[in-house]
């Protein structure tokens, strides 16, 4: 099923029960196997395999997603690959009998097939032979998306509909568009809404007018968001400094967290790729053409991340260019392995830290800034690191912390104090707001009451993915020499934000705030540095908040 695309787009958080693959099903049905639930009968693809896909379907179907707690009218499931794939015979067949299932009208196919131009004439073979193949696995389409270069012309669109066995009014033209995040904006047009509702029967369902007017609202502001990116003309230029940019969708979740703060900024973003070995020195009389355009896109560059990645490659390179930014002035965001660099990269620097490494590059370092946690285990990799939601506290002291009130600017901060784990879905959601779980209590539990003068703790929880952590027993150097931590795992010895005074933005963090980010509620730690490289940040922060409701943006009167 649908992960990031839908968290995203929908503004709603899935689990990882969300994902189905092969590997999951396969031992679903072994452990049950095992536990004797099939009584010693064959396990056979049919009927054990396709059935605990469909009953993994309909039970994560249940679950809500969002912050009404209700639970869903409609489930979306994203069947991967290509008809005739082996590895999505399976999947298949389970789809087939899930219509049968669960009877007419809660069912609705939606096939996406690619209409080439050859010669500047619309191809409709491949997509007329996809349709047959899938008739053929016994799913027939009810609507039909064709992702294609031009709008479809009429004559290709009345062929495909006529091989397809549908309307021509049911063949939706999913063609390029000035953006993405245009893409609902066009299917809207195409009545896309009107064939769900009729296919689907959803007139049924009893929706409350509260819902129906959060719906409006968000469409709106949706609509707002995105047709403003057609007149926006600055920019703001952002150099990612990574060593996986050969392939640009290894970093796919951080792309589109500057998406959507540049646009929440009313920015164009000019996203400039750099490879972190080409800022290293030992390029300079290997590739001296290389190295100097890195350093000039480094240079002229508005903002500087570093994201997230594993090994010593290019390290050097990132190293080089946090201190680029921490010395000029520039804004930084560092990732995950960014975070740990930019706290090396002081230590050496700074703090003059003699030998100062992480364990992950060296393992006999005399000074290991970063270490393997403690908990995790070197020889087996798979399945180990810290994943998952994780709290993190802003210590005391650390109110003048920009990321930090980014973070306390969110809605919930006004609300009244909710329990952590809801009865109806208990996975310990708490209160997610704009694509971050915040919850204002200490660690004994919910705060009743605080004195004005005493400012409330706050405690947020993002997503995690790493093996190695700042050593704790380096904290109180490189706290003297003038580093902050101002975030912390609930122990205290586990280092998740680190931020600089006198500074327009230099910020670590620890997780990935990339995964939670929205397009209409950005992540926070993205949204800070974007609007610092765009020189907004003051008028952010000067609103008071940093939500949706707030950020500037005058077109029709709505602010993003």
């Amino acid at each position: 099923m649908l992960r990031e695309s839908s968290e995203r787009y929908l503004n709603i958080t899935l689990t990882r029960e969300n994902n189905i693959t092969t590997g999951k099903i396969y031992q679903h049905v072994i452990e049950r196997e095992r536990r004797g639930d099939y009584l010693g009968k064959t396990v056979q693809v049919v009927p054990h395999l396709t059935d605990a896909v469909q009953d993994w379907i309909e039970r994560v179907a249940r679950i809500p997603v969002d912050d009404t707690g209700e639970e869903p009218d409609v489930c979306i499931i994203e069947l991967g690959g290509t008809v005739g794939d082996i590895e999505s015979m399976c999947f298949i067949e389970a789809m087939r009998q899930l219509r049968r299932r669960v009877g007419k009208d809660n069912f609705l196919q939606i096939h996406v097939s690619l209409v080439p131009i050859v010669n500047d004439e619309q191809k409709t073979k491949p997509t007329q032979a996809a349709i047959r193949d899938v008739k053929q696995a016994g799913l027939i389409p009810d609507l039909i998306a064709c992702r294609c270069a031009k709008p479809l012309k009429k004559e290709a669109t009345d062929k495909i509909a006529r091989f397809g066995d549908v309307d021509p009014e049911q063949v939706l033209a999913v063609h390029d568009v000035h953006s993405t995040y245009h893409v609902p904006l066009l299917l809207h047009d195409q009545g896309l809404i009107a064939h769900l509702r009729t296919i689907l029967c959803l007139d049924r369902n009893s929706i409350s007018p509260s819902l129906l007017a959060k719906g409006a609202d968000t469409w709106h502001a949706w609509k707002t968001l995105t047709r403003s990116q057609e007149h926006l003309h600055e920019t703001v230029t952002i150099a990612l400094v990574g060593k996986y940019i050969a392939l640009h969708d290894s970093y796919l979740s951080v792309v589109k967290s500057l998406e959507h703060s540049a646009m929440a900024c009313s920015r164009k973003l000019n996203l400039v790729w750099i490879d972190a070995s080409h800022l290293e020195e030992s390029v300079r009389t290997s590739s001296p053409a290389d190295f100097y355009k890195a350093h000039h896109q480094l240079c002229t560059a508005q903002g500087i991340l570093v994201p997230g990645g594993f090994g010593d490659r290019g390290t050097a390179g990132m190293v080089s260019a946090i201190q680029w930014a921490r010395e000029n002035q520039i804004p930084f965001l560092g990732i995950c392995l960014g975070m740990q660099l930019a706290v090396i990269e002081y230590a050496r620097h700074v703090c003059k830290i003699s030998g100062a490494e992480s364990e992950e590059f060296h393992k006999g370092a005399d000074n290991p800034i970063v270490i393997f946690m403690p908990e995790g285990d070197k020889n087996i990799k798979g399945g180990t690191m810290r994943l998952g939601l994780r709290d993190t506290l802003f210590q005391p002291g650390s109110e003048w912390s920009q990321v930090r009130q980014l973070y306390a600017s969110i809605n919930s901060i006004d609300m009244p104090n909710k329990t952590a784990t809801s009865p109806k879905h208990p996975t310990n959601r708490k209160n997610i707001t704009n694509g971050t779980t915040i919850n204002h209590s200490t660690t004994n539990g919910p705060l009743t009451s605080a004195p004005a003068s005493s400012p409330r703790p706050l405690r947020i929880s993002e997503r995690h993915r790493h093996r190695y952590e700042v050593n704790p027993s380096k904290i109180d150097v490189l706290t003297r020499g003038g580093l902050h931590f101002v975030g912390k795992d609930e122990s205290g010895q586990r280092m998740e934000i680190v931020e600089l005074k006198d500074h327009p933005w230099f910020v670590g963090v620890q997780f990935h705030p990339e995964y939670l980010s929205r397009v209409l509620e950005p992540s926070k730690p993205y949204l800070g540095f974007v609007a610092a490289s765009a020189g907004v940040l003051g008028e952010i922060l000067g609103n008071g908040r940093g939500t949706r409701d707030h950020l500037v943006d005058g077109i029709e009167g709505v602010r993003i």
